[in-house]
């Protein structure tokens, strides 16, 4: 419940309307309610055979109550659904803002496909709370009363039964629909969820999974999460039906108690026999209305968690925390300034990063190398304020002026540091348009020069369709230097004073490498440049280079030009002999 009063907390903006179409509702219940006891009374009455005037008014009534019913549905279903959309969007902007804050942090630990599932299908499922439940509920509540009320006057036995087949059907029967599904409508979020997590990591490694005979077994664990999703649906869709079936026996037990205490009421004469019809149809109008009700109580705990899993995207800490009262950035040119740095993945584990000194000077060229896993990425992340460090400072200095990156707004920070990392994201569009990410206002003779400078101006006016061509998904129409190229050539265009290379050679021959590390040091000259990478035969001459260990950044021995920096590699005629 608690995450229900979470979720209902949020949508200010399509409260009013809400209210608005509970009123409707109401309305266009109360007159289909009202429509089935009048046109119970009418025919009754007329079965009598009394001057046509006489029925004049129930005549009436039945037609301003039929095109009533109509007009104040399609009005409640036209403002309800509006509410729920404005709720939904509020929640949809809010769920987006706050992934825009976690995703970038190497601590975020949520899953692509998991997070598109919260994001698609648990926030849409939301929509549901509004449209399924609220407003279903406060109708049939309201129209509820008053059916009992008209009801009671004229039989207040038969209204003590009605009343307490309502509450069987709107309390009663949730309940034992829900006892009977045990908790399969729970689960079914988090397995969609882990279905939909697999499903990613199979089509993103299928060529991997292939080419190693894995794809069969991760297959299999996909057949076992569908079987599993198959089988909590069908035990919900069970207890979905039951509770139905035991509304559907109240509404009956509602009709023949009606009428058997009507009957006795007639023949006693405690009652006119044309009310009779009225006491008779009325619950059963009415009970219509509590079904619905009802069905919506049965889809509260797939609702809930729902809201659950949403909730808890919004309220994990922030990774990076913004000044309250954010400095303005100093005038550049820019550098660096590292002092006493220390971070880690998640507090409480141990540092990657130990009492780091670093200095960037104005226009130099400065390269990091280090194993993997030594924490070059985190620096990196630390540098762009995706991350926070434990302690020490960052700093950006300026001409004549330098501030702490912590006491800056990160966006701010990103205008000054760009970033081109080892797996930069191509989207699934043309070249312009991936290398125009940096940059959406650049013209097409900026995008040209970019790639240009990049080293793609050749294989660019070689392309039938230019800048127009398309990249394919994760840019897979592309070889991997000439990814890397396109980010380059996005990183040139965005013209940021201050470059991070992190590992952009990553995945790429030596030769290819070497060339493509070498064109993007050339192609940032004037700029503050620090080279991520592992490979320090790899580097082209740089101002400075410092090897990672431990945490700290120590003084690094340049190997030999062609020189591998890593284990040698044995010739299989060694190992022959």
């Amino acid at each position: 419940m608690s995450a229900l009063r979470w979720a209902l907390s949020l949508g200010r903006s399509g409260r009013g309307r809400l209210a608005l179409a509970a009123l409707l509702g109401i309305g266009a219940a109360g007159s289909a309610v009202g429509l089935a006891a009048t046109s119970a009374w009418l025919i009754a009455r007329a079965s009598e055979r009394p001057p046509v005037l006489h029925l004049m008014v129930g005549v009436v009534a039945v037609r301003a109550l039929g095109i009533g019913r109509g007009v104040l549905r399609y009005l409640e279903r036209l403002v309800g659904h509006d509410a729920a959309f404005r709720a939904l969007g509020d929640l949809r902007v809010a769920t987006f803002v706050r992934l825009e804050r976690l995703l970038p942090s190497p601590r975020t630990e949520l899953s692509s496909g998991d997070l598109l599932s919260r994001f698609v299908g648990d926030v849409d499922g939301l929509v549901d709370l509004w449209v399924r439940v609220v407003l279903p509920a406060t109708v049939a509540a309201a129209v509820g009363i008053g059916a009992t009320v008209l009801v009671a006057v004229p039989l207040p036995s038969a209204g003590v039964v009605f009343i307490a087949t309502l509450l069987a059907a709107a309390v009663v029967a949730p309940l034992v629909a829900h006892r009977a599904a045990r908790g399969a409508s729970r689960r079914l979020a988090p397995l969609r969820g882990a279905y939909q997590a697999e499903l990613v990591d199979v089509l993103d490694a299928v060529e991997e999974l292939t080419v190693y005979g894995a794809l069969d077994d991760r297959l299999a664990r996909l057949d076992a999460l569908d079987a599993e999703h198959r089988h909590a649906a069908g035990r919900a869709a069970f207890a979905a039906g039951l509770g139905s079936a035991l509304a559907a026996l109240c509404a009956g037990g509602a009709v023949w108690a009606a009428l058997a205490l009507g009957a006795d009421a007639v023949r006693t004469g405690a009652m006119e026999g044309v009310v009779l019809a009225v006491v008779v149809l009325t619950p059963l109008a009415a009970h219509e209305l509590v079904a619905a009700a009802g069905a919506a109580a049965q889809a509260l705990p797939a609702i809930a968690a729902s809201a659950e899993r949403v909730r808890a995207v919004l309220v994990q800490p922030d990774p990076v925390r913004e000044p309250d009262r954010p400095r303005t950035l100093p005038t550049g040119p820019y550098g660096l300034r590292v002092r006493d740095l220390v971070c880690g993945w998640a507090p409480g584990d141990p540092p990657v990063l130990e009492r780091l000194d670093l200095d960037v000077p104005v226009g130099s060229t400065v390269a990091i190398v280090g194993a993997s896993g030594a924490g070059k990425s985190t620096l990196a992340a630390v540098l762009l304020r995706f991350l926070d460090p434990s302690a020490g400072t960052v700093h950006l200095v300026g001409a004549g002026a330098e501030a702490d990156t912590a006491e800056l707004e990160g966006d701010d920070v990103r205008t000054v540091i760009g970033w081109c990392a080892q797996d930069a994201h191509l989207f699934d569009s043309t070249v312009a348009a991936n290398v125009r990410l940096a940059r959406p206002g650049a013209t097409d003779g900026e995008v040209d020069d970019a790639l240009a400078r990049a080293g793609l101006g050749e294989w660019l006016a070689h392309l039938p369709a230019g800048r127009d061509t398309l990249v394919g998904e994760h840019g897979r129409r592309l070889s991997g230097g000439q990814r890397q190229r396109v980010a380059l050539a996005r990183v040139l265009l965005a013209d940021r004073p201050i470059v991070v290379f992190d590992e952009p050679t990553e995945h790429l021959p030596d030769d290819l490498a070497a060339g493509l590390l070498a064109d993007m040091v050339g192609a940032s000259a004037g700029r503050t440049v620090l080279v991520i990478t592992h490979r320090p035969d790899l580097l082209p001459p740089v101002d400075a280079t410092y090897r990672l260990v431990g945490g700290r950044l120590e003084p690094a021995r340049r190997p030999t030009p062609g020189q591998p920096s890593g284990p040698r590699s044995i010739a299989p005629e060694t190992i022959a002999s």
